[in-house]
């Protein structure tokens, strides 16, 4: 029988997985992976990058891509401490992800080894935020075993990470295992007597409204969505980060429900009588820090519809739990016959006026017009464009303004974390662009940037282009915002002296370019989707324009006049 290095069959198991890219930094503790990868470069692309926290940021957005776990490969100790911020990230994101963890020989095991950590405690699930599963590989013949299971684990119910262990010395050894057939994630069907049940609370409702979003949707479940909003003539708001699930240029779409809401749509949340909730877990930032929706109890009759039953009524008590897969769910609801006329049109229809309403931006300082900017992103790149952003109020600008036609038209179109992570979109928008090949733009703050711009090394090595509008008002905005309205006039550790963006790009590789008025950015950014290589665009902001609605001073008199 043939035998081969456990390395080289783990990589076979990958390739049986239908991956085709892996993340991360190399070393000397996964060598034998390493071999496998070259022995195998014609099927299987290995991304060198960085820092391992940009590599699992990668992998984080391929599975958001994709649907199936990203996969990251990294070193014992600080390797996997730094790929911790991608695993949190697709775990709040419910993310399908693999991490895997090249570790100290067995013999080595248990005596702090240079760089030990004991994983299960790190990433296990009993840290309520990391992983899904962490399991250590410590008989080759079971890698084919344990790869099938966590591909499974990172795919059904509420996608997530899966952390898998690998000492060196296992990896070494020979074995005549075969990797286990493709694993498909398991459909989780709606019983049909709570699909009757919701359709009586539907029957009885008078201001519905519906909040799509979390992980686990496809295409066909998109448009399947949509099928049922029309059928019923419901409004939908897509949940934090999650904008591109439902199409914002239907005239049913009612907003995102998330940071900088729109109050209108906050009212209106409010005001409902039946939220139908579709896939998103109902956190603190859909939620509005659980006020929109009452914790534990809403006041709005709650129907919770999630892929984990674990999730269902873990935070909110709902009148009607459905546990079922996007995909599933979608189908089942599009099913549900509809009255020939509901009462609720007016409503549906004045929903989606306040978020057009909405998209008409307020005036604010400064020789930089920022929605104009994003009216000028929406106009000329293309509508399968990714879009992705790290955290900070940054993003707020393309959160409000622009409008994704999103997965029902096919694509997934917006990467982004709802963890609030720093440093996310730099690597996100490399990762898309390797991933898809489509035009893939990232808005990033100063801050942001700074975080992991050194993955603008690794998208030039393996040919990846990115267009990155960088927003520089020299401040952690988000921060500084928080100390004006809590500590006005107190600025402190929120100050940023940077270096010199364009100049930095360059360096890199990638095209670098600095902006101080809103008439030089059209040119730009066409001149930027022209050309072979990536672009950076630098906008030199004024600090004073910290929201899509107001001023840093405004925010500051404010705080001043409500203090004792």
């Amino acid at each position: 029988m043939t035998t081969q290095l456990a390395g080289h069959l783990l990589v076979d198991c990958l390739l049986a997985q239908g991956v085709t890219h892996a993340f991360g930094v190399p070393g000397e503790s996964y060598l034998a992976v390493l071999d496998g990868l070259h022995a195998r470069r014609d099927q299987i692309k290995f991304i060198t990058c960085r820092q391992e926290g940009g590599a699992a940021f990668m992998a984080e957005a391929h599975g958001k891509l994709t649907g199936r776990p990203g996969v990251c490969m990294v070193t014992r100790g600080p390797g996997a401490t730094n790929a911790s911020i991608g695993v949190h990230t697709a775990f709040q994101d419910s993310t399908p992800m693999l991490l895997l963890v090249g570790d100290v020989a067995s013999d080595c095991r248990d005596r702090e080894a240079f760089q030990e950590v004991d994983y299960a405690s790190f990433f296990g699930p009993s840290t309520k935020g990391f992983a899904k599963r962490v399991e250590r590989i410590d008989d080759a013949d079971r890698i084919p075993e344990y790869v099938a299971r966590a591909f499974a684990t990172a795919m059904n119910g509420r996608p997530g990470p899966v952390v898998l262990v690998l000492p060196e010395d296992m990896l070494t050894r020979m074995t005549a295992a075969r990797p286990l057939p493709r694993v498909a994630a398991v459909q989780a069907w709606s019983d049909p007597a709570s699909l009757l049940a919701l359709r009586e609370m539907l029957l009885k409702a008078e201001r519905p409204f519906v909040i799509a979003g979390g992980g686990g949707w496809t295409p066909q479940a998109a448009q399947a969505l949509q099928r049922f909003a029309e059928n019923w003539q419901l409004p939908v708001g897509n949940a934090f980060r999650f904008q591109d699930t439902f199409d914002n240029h239907h005239r049913q779409y009612a907003g995102d429900v998330g940071i900088g809401l729109n109050p209108k749509l906050a009212a209106r949340i409010k005001a409902s009588d039946l939220i139908i909730a579709v896939g998103p877990r109902l956190g603190e930032m859909t939620t509005g820090n659980y006020t929109l929706l009452q914790a534990p109890r809403p006041t709005q009759q709650l129907v919770h519809i999630h892929a984990s039953a674990e999730e269902l009524n873990r935070v909110y008590q709902a009148d009607l739990a459905i546990n079922a897969t996007m995909n599933a769910a979608a189908f089942s609801l599009e099913g549900l016959a509809a009255p020939v006329e509901v009462r609720w049109e007016a409503w549906t229809a004045s929903a989606n006026e306040d978020y057009l309403a909405n998209l008409q931006p307020q005036k604010l300082p400064g020789d930089i017009d920022m929605p104009a900017i994003v009216g000028l992103l929406q106009q000329h790149l293309p509508v399968d464009a990714v879009l992705t952003n790290g955290a900070g109020n940054f993003a707020s600008w393309v959160h409000r303004f622009f409008k994704h036609h999103g997965l029902a038209k096919g694509h997934k179109t917006q990467l982004a974390p709802t963890v609030g992570a720093m440093g996310y979109g730099v690597p996100a928008g490399i990762a898309a662009a390797i991933t898809t090949g489509r035009v893939a733009f990232t808005i990033a703050g100063d801050g942001d940037f700074l975080m992991n711009g050194q993955e603008l090394a690794t998208a030039v090595q393996h040919g990846a282009k990115s267009i990155i509008v960088l927003l520089n008002n020299g401040m952690y905005g988000t921060i500084r915002m928080h100390q004006e309205r809590e500590y006005p006039q107190h600025e402190s550790g929120s100050r940023l002296n940077n270096p010199d963006f364009a100049a930095l790009a360059r360096a890199y590789g990638y095209a670098g370019v600095r902006i101080t008025r809103t008439a030089e950015f059209e040119a730009e950014l066409l001149a930027a989707l022209a050309r072979p290589e990536g672009t950076v665009i630098e906008v030199t902001l004024d600090p004073e324009v910290i929201t899509t609605r107001g001023t840093l001073s405004a925010i500051t008199q404010n705080a001043l006049a409500k203090a004792p």
